[in-house]
């Protein structure tokens, strides 16, 4: 069986409406994906860390609720869990304030098998961090020895913008790395300071990474190929929050490949019939996940969409 490995960073999110704690949920980005992913029954590991403490037992008890091992996360006994503050805002989008307290030995743990035509994802800054790239490299040149597709989403917040230039090396080698690059508009504004889509993945990402999906919020779903250029419009729904959209927008695209049986060697010539229905999987998680404030699809929603 064919299984999804998640490199990324795991946080409490405390979320905020109207400056008042609506909800308490494990998250991050990686994390997020992946528990959708198992409430629809797909293999998944993650490798990450955490404190071996209360906060750091209520997430890995809720990896093992959803279906996510356990196995491959390290449970540090100096520093804590990282925690988040999220503050919604009247469009319900989110902005967030980290307490982050961890060891200078980092992610010190065994590593997942990943056969061919396994999925790696990871991305955001965890992915870029100076502390942890020598284990970020060391897994994704596994990664690709093993001939797994590779699935790379920047997530470059605002909050790194300073940072950009100093991480620009980085950056590239995990676009050479990745077979499918999906970010967001907001994060190529923020990396290259370019709206144009169409120029971002011929001048910055083309040579690269040939396969480039970028969500814009309402305005829809851009898609890149060596085939050409596709639009796909997102339906109008009434948002509760954004958090967790583009993760789980992530986990669509990850489930509809696995779905779809698209194999590494198949991504080249995928026809726009096909991409179409892989991204049809991507928006109906993503619009299902903002209708909450869950990070992640319901149980109830994966229930029927495995039926349907």
């Amino acid at each position: 069986m064919r299984k999804i490995i998640g490199v990324g960073e795991t946080i409490l999110d405390i979320i905020f409406k109207n400056n008042q704690p609506a909800q308490a949920v494990p998250g991050g980005s990686i994390f997020n994906g992946l528990v959708t992913l198992g409430r629809l029954n797909v293999s998944t590991a993650f490798v990450s860390e955490l404190g071996n403490d209360k906060v750091g037992r209520v997430i890995l008890d809720f990896m093992k609720e959803n279906n996510i091992t356990t196995d491959y996360v390290d449970c540090f006994p100096d520093g804590q869990s990282p925690i988040a503050l999220a503050f919604l805002n009247e469009q319900n989008d989110a902005e967030y304030m980290f307490y982050k307290d961890y060891p200078s030995q980092r992610l010190d743990v065994a590593l997942p098998r990943i056969n061919p035509d396994d999925i790696l994802i990871f991305g955001s800054f965890y992915a870029l961090n100076p502390a942890l790239r020598e284990k970020m490299i060391e897994i994704l040149e596994y990664a690709r020895e093993s001939k797994a597709i590779i699935y790379y989403d920047p997530n470059f917040r605002k909050s790194h913008n300073d940072e950009a230039i100093k991480l620009m090396t980085s950056l590239i080698e995990n676009l050479e790395f990745a077979d499918i690059v999906r970010g967001s508009d907001e994060d190529f504004q923020n990396l290259y300071k370019m709206e144009d889509l169409s120029a971002v993945y011929k001048n910055k990402v083309r040579f690269y990474c040939p396969n480039f999906i970028c969500t814009q919020g309402t305005k829809g779903v851009f898609l890149c190929t060596k085939s050409g250029e596709k639009s796909f419009e997102v339906p109008t729904i009434e948002a509760k929050s954004t958090i967790g959209a583009g993760d789980n927008f992530n986990a669509g695209i990850l489930f509809g490949l696995l779905k779809y049986d698209v194999l590494r060697a198949d991504l080249d010539n995928l026809s726009e019939d096909l991409w179409a229905k892989i991204i049809q999987c991507g928006i109906d998680f993503s619009s299902e996940v903002c209708q909450s404030y869950d990070n992640y699809v319901s149980k109830e929603f994966a229930l029927k969409y495995l039926t349907k």
